[in-house]
């Protein structure tokens, strides 16, 4: 069976997909799992995933914005000849356009959990259970496949900041929205005493929109071990790097669901997000959020909410290095147990 998943998302929603791609081909015997993604960057997550046949992508608004392009790659679609075709972005017309050149074909849509709270990843889950999936029993664990290139970047970034061999952080200050954002004060003083507390370096972790971010953490820091990766790496060199981390600091973000994807713990920064529909998925992982605030969990993008954005101020550094502390002794505990 030749199987598409049409999802032109983010990065945390598509990792998200993992659990669905090897649920697909441990109950469908021979399935080919075709993905399509919404630009050249996201595909990158998955170019090394040996469960997925193809990587094709959809970018509405670059490369195909033309209809001479979008023709072209609707008659690519149609010449691979799909048995299913799964919508994940049912909202897309101009996404149903395309995937119609897949007709005849079977086709399942995802619909997004109202009035009820299911993680994500089993909501997309849902989305299969028509091929005898069981979205709760299936493993739900994210995996972002990394190669020997990506590691061998990475190990060379902290043997040249002489990091290699000695407990570093990742600290991600990017998020979607301005609402969910913890500040670059906070971050700063956290890098500050990661260094002077516990010896542990920090390295910066986001894409190119949050380099005002990195920029106003870095004039904070006062002479902390800092990296700033911001802007400097790929996805999968940048899962690689999350990968050498003791642990990851973040908001609700893409960067959040590549640590837990690559084994590495998290903490997470929830504020008005709700943790039981997106927070980090596994064990071992630390989910701070201030349930004491009314409001929270919020959907919301705009703070009615009087002091403004209490969920996110209520969580000091304090709180996230105790968490940090917390997550390093774990971990010490698990490595030293008999296996």
């Amino acid at each position: 069976m030749k199987i598409l998943l049409f999802k032109p998302g983010a990065i945390g929603d598509l990792l998200q997909l993992s659990p669905v791609i090897r649920a697909i081909r441990a109950y469908v015997p021979g399935a080919k799992v075709s993905l399509m993604v919404g630009n050249a960057a996201t595909a990158e997550l998955f170019a090394r995933d040996p469960l997925v046949e193809e990587v094709l992508v959809f970018d509405r608004k670059g490369e195909h914005c033309s209809w001479r392009a979008f023709r072209e790659l609707r008659k690519r679609l149609r010449n691979r000849k799909f048995d299913l075709v799964v919508n994940y972005q049912r909202s897309n017309l101009k996404g149903w356009l395309l995937l119609s050149a897949s007709m005849p074909c079977r086709v399942l849509v995802y619909h997004k959990a109202r009035g009820r709270t299911v993680h994500a990843v089993e909501n997309h889950l849902e989305a299969v259970a028509p091929l005898g999936i069981d979205p709760r029993a299936a493993d739900h664990s994210l995996k972002l496949h990394l190669d020997a290139e990506d590691i061998r970047w990475a190990g060379e970034l902290l043997e040249r900041e002489k990091f290699d061999g000695r407990p570093v952080a990742a600290l991600v200050p990017g998020v979607s929205h301005p609402l969910r954002r913890w500040s670059p004060e906070r971050f700063a003083e956290l890098a500050r005493r990661l260094d002077s507390e516990l010896g542990i370096a920090s390295i910066l972790v986001g894409g190119p929109p949050d380099r005002a971010l990195a920029d106003a953490i870095l004039a904070e820091v006062a002479g902390a071990r800092v990296v700033d990766l911001v802007g400097r790496a790929s996805l999968r060199q940048t899962g690689a790097v999350l990968a050498r981390c003791a642990v990851a600091v973040s908001g609700d973000t893409g960067p959040m669901h590549m640590a837990t994807s690559v084994g590495t713990r998290v903490i997470a920064l929830s504020g008005s997000t709700d943790p039981l529909r997106t927070g980090p998925v596994g064990k071992g992982h630390i989910v701070l959020q201030a349930g004491e605030v009314s409001c929270v969990p919020c959907r919301s993008l705009k703070c009615h909410h009087a002091p403004y954005m209490e969920c996110m101020e209520r969580i000091t550094v304090d709180v996230v290095l105790e968490a940090v502390k917390q997550v390093l002794s774990d971990r010490r505990d698990t490595d030293s147990s008999p296996r």
